[in-house]
């Protein structure tokens, strides 16, 4: 649709609704048409495209706070007021180097006469720092500034070489200039492109020097080389006589050898024939005699196999007659031993059983009875008031008739009808007679018994007498019974008088 198919229903309209209306319109309509075809040409006049031999810096509000955005090969939109642009030329430029009087490692001036290609370079990083100090420069400018860097370079690399490696070796010496060199430019944001060193010389002649010797060493050695080669022309037609005699001689020799082998070859072939029959009248004879031991072989084989079988039926044979029904025997046993050792087994376990059930009511028994005693024994001990003295004694009590009874067992069959105690009538130490003295012992022996009976956890009751707590006075006791007087003897003349109780 053309704008003035737009434009024309809009001025019928303001026709019908009058002239003067209609004319503002028609001119409003058109200035908005004029002023938005105008901003579109000027935003599509910010969009920059950028042919390949120049970089498109673009630079003012650029994105990631950097100075410039650089764009080699593709296209972007300038904002307008907050950005603008230009272009780097990417056109190598070719810079003439006169260096002269450099110094050498060996202190001797050298002119080196060369010339480098330079470029701006595409790569990122490099492109930026381009962008920074070479923006606005024209090339002749450029080439000015690469100058100087190269130059102080190219001093600097001649500086570190002698003069044989600077003449002879001309990739070193362009190896270490380029890498001199370049790491300069990159800072810059050149690249460098090619590097042609021209004539080397020196103002002391030293390489011219070093020329004509080199040029001597070529002659001569141009000159040995001649000699050399007459003289392995003579040594080879001498050698090629040399070999056509030898030839023609080994030739002659050769075809009466020939004739030898040809004769050699002929009675070989008799013997390999007569061989070959032999061989075959062997082979013939061999492969009878084979065919005749395989066929003796086979048979030999089927009676054999014939053996064997009948071997095997004889052996099912006996083993179904012999081993089947001794095996069935076997059996017949182990199950019969094993019925009588169950039955065996199962009478010991009753007995046992029997056995166990008896002595649970034996020790049912004794437990009731033992049970019954603790408990008499208690009643015993609350009907003496809880002290287990008097319970002691009550029960030695009770057992004294029976202890009576042993006693008089033990002695029932001895008759003493008295005891006689025979007495010297003398007394002793202690003014005792001897009677005095059995008795004083019989009573001194009682401590040590209550000691012992207490030793093996029995206390005698008091009515056999007590152990005091105070030795001493049992022993101030002890010392007056000593010293009470002995009775008056019956015998008038202190003779020995019998005592009879």
């Amino acid at each position: 649709m053309s704008t003035i198919d737009i434009i024309s229903p809009l001025a019928e309209a303001g026709q019908s609704s009058g002239t003067g209306s209609g004319t503002f319109l028609l001119v409003l309509i058109v200035s908005l048409i004029v002023v938005g075809l105008g901003t579109l040409v000027f935003f599509f006049s910010r969009y920059k495209r950028c042919p390949s031999d120049r970089i498109l810096v673009i630079y003012g509000k650029t994105k990631g706070g950097g100075s410039s955005k650089c764009i080699h090969g593709g296209a972007a939109f300038v904002w307008p007021l907050l950005q603008d642009f230009q272009f780097l030329d990417l056109t190598p430029i070719p810079i003439d180097i006169k260096l002269e009087g450099a110094l050498s490692k060996q202190n001797i001036r050298v002119n080196t006469p060369s010339t480098f290609t330079v470029g701006i370079s595409t790569d990122r990083g490099v492109m930026e720092n381009a962008a920074e100090r070479l923006l606005g420069l024209d090339l002749n400018q450029i080439r000015l500034l690469g100058q100087d860097i190269i130059f102080g370079q190219m001093r600097v690399v001649i500086a570190t070489m002698d003069i044989e490696s600077i003449n002879a070796d001309r990739d070193l010496l362009i190896e270490k200039i380029t890498a001199g060199v370049e790491v300069e430019l990159t800072k810059v944001g050149l690249r460098l492109i090619n590097v042609n060193v021209q004539d080397i010389t020196d103002e002391s002649g030293y390489i011219e020097a070093l020329g004509k010797e080199a040029a001597a060493r070529a002659v001569n050695e141009a000159k040995i080389s001649v000699a050399e080669q007459e003289r392995d022309g003579e040594i080879g037609k001498n050698n090629a006589e040399r070999e056509q005699r030898v030839q023609v001689a080994a030739a002659q020799a050769t075809a009466v050898e020939g004739e030898n082998v040809a004769k050699i070859k002929v009675a070989q072939s008799d013997a390999t024939r007569r061989e070959q029959e032999a061989e075959a009248e062997r082979l013939a004879t061999a492969a009878e005699k084979v065919k005749t031991a395989q066929a003796l072989e086979e048979a030999y084989g089927s009676e054999q196999k014939a053996e064997t079988a009948r071997s095997l039926r004889e052996k099912a044979t006996q083993h179904a007659n012999i081993v089947i029904p001794a095996e069935i025997e076997k059996s017949k046993i182990e199950t019969l031993a094993e019925a009588e050792a169950e039955q065996i087994r199962r009478l010991k376990k009753g007995e046992a059983d029997g056995i166990q059930s008896v002595m649970e009511a034996e020790a049912r028994g004794t437990l009731a009875t033992l049970q019954s005693k603790a408990q008499g024994f208690g009643d015993i001990v609350k009907a003496s008031g809880g002290g287990a003295d008097d319970a002691t004694l009550l029960l030695v009590t009770e057992q004294l008739p029976a202890l009576i009874e042993e006693q008089v067992k033990a002695i029932a069959n001895l008759k003493i009808d008295s005891v006689t105690v025979w007495d010297s009538g003398g007394k002793g130490k202690n003014g005792k007679n001897d009677t005095a003295e059995f008795v004083s012992g019989l009573v001194g022996a009682l401590p040590p018994l209550h000691q012992l009976t207490r030793n093996v956890g029995i206390e005698l009751p008091e009515f056999l007498g007590k152990l005091t707590d105070n030795p001493d006075e049992a022993a101030q006791i002890i010392k007056k019974a000593k010293q009470v007087p002995p009775p008056a003897e019956n015998s008038a003349d202190n003779g020995e008088a019998p005592e009879t109780k």
